[in-house]
């Protein structure tokens, strides 16, 4: 057991002296007359880029939230940013109160919703392509951004340079319909089981179409990352990987600079589906984390909102292709609980 003392001055002739107890293994609170001072705040982000890349983009947020969380009333003495090695070990770091403040996927927030809560939805730049037939988004490439902004996003269903990819990419082209035995013949990457982009999505979206799921390809690598998953595309160890449309802008310098391709991205892949919309992903907090409270919930989403509302904020934020949050309500993400509930029952029933 740690004590936590708050003093409070009463009058300049009189003190009372408070004291509590709390339990905490990562972080303390304690009540000041000029408010309230937090040991540390963890947030953590899942491993849609590559870990490093991550925390080295973040490391401005540390900093803002410092600055932000303290006009409302709030010294946080150190802010530590963590970057899971799973989306899953994440959701379990909220539920464990281990993570403070999780940014994670709707996919990954209902899966652990009994001790994460949802606070925020990231909001996006709206994409130059919006339609549900993959031949469009080929025909009006690159993909750029827009002004506009969307809580939603969509996944992609993307074949590479490959011999095989490139067939794919040609039939889609040509106006005819894949069949379930020319996927089935490709090498696929997909993400972890809670990733709507990565896993849930395409796999609903084989459902739709095929009468199948992502379990019934007969090769499919689960990679850790986005980054690594368009390694291997690039590399041709894969011919279609799974993701959120803005993969390839994501990638576009990568793609020639890290990944040895000659070509540019958008002139050797290609979008052979394209899944419905996906709502944004989540600012969740951890319900059993000792430091949470309502008051600090809304402080919390005070200082995001306002950070993303800064070009400096942005800058930082679109590592995750965020541009800004708004308040989130449980029920925002109940097609996302329907969708999950429908995957959990086609892998029940293999």
């Amino acid at each position: 057991m740690r004590k936590l003392f708050s003093v409070l001055m009463a009058t300049t002739l009189s003190m009372a002296l408070l004291a509590g107890c709390g339990n905490s293994s990562q972080s303390t609170s304690a009540e000041s007359s000029e408010g309230k001072t937090i040991d540390k705040l963890t947030v953590a982000f899942v491993p849609s880029k590559e870990p490093e890349e991550i925390v080295t983009a973040t490391e401005p947020l540390k900093g803002m939230l410092q600055e932000e969380l303290a006009k409302e009333g709030y010294n946080v003495e150190e802010v530590e940013i963590t970057v899971g090695t799973s989306f899953e070990a994440v959701g379990e770091a909220l539920s464990a109160g281990t993570a403070d403040v999780g940014l994670i996927p709707g996919g990954t927030y209902v899966l652990y919703d009994d001790a994460a809560e949802v606070i925020l939805t990231a909001t996006r730049d709206a994409l130059s392509v919006e339609s549900d037939d993959p031949k469009v988004w080929n025909d009006n490439k690159p993909t750029t951004g827009l002004e506009d902004q969307v809580t939603f996003y969509r996944s992609l269903i993307i074949a590479g340079p490959s011999e095989k990819g490139q067939e794919l990419a040609a039939k889609v082209n040509a106006g005819e319909a894949l069949t379930w035995e020319d996927l089935n013949s490709a090498n696929w990457s997909i993400m972890s089981s809670t990733s709507p982009a990565g896993y849930i999505y395409p796999s609903l979206w084989l459902q739709e179409n095929y009468g199948k799921s992502l379990t019934d390809l007969a090769s499919a690598v689960q990679s850790d990352s986005y980054g690594s998953a368009m390694a291997r595309l690039a590399s041709g160890q894969i011919d279609i990987v799974v993701g959120y449309a803005d993969l390839r802008r994501d990638n576009e310098t990568k793609w020639t600079e890290e990944f040895g391709r000659t070509a540019s991205i958008w002139d050797e892949t290609n979008v052979i589906g394209v899944t419905p919309g996906i709502y944004n992903d989540t600012v969740s907090v951890s319900t059993t984390s000792d430091i949470m409270d309502e008051d600090f919930k809304k402080a919390l989403q005070n200082a995001f909102i306002n950070i993303g509302n800064t070009e400096e904020g942005k800058e930082v934020i679109s590592i995750y292709s965020h541009n800004g949050y708004q308040v989130a309500k449980s029920s925002d993400y109940d097609n996302e609980r329907a969708a999950q509930k429908l995957i959990q029952e086609l892998n029940a029933a293999k």
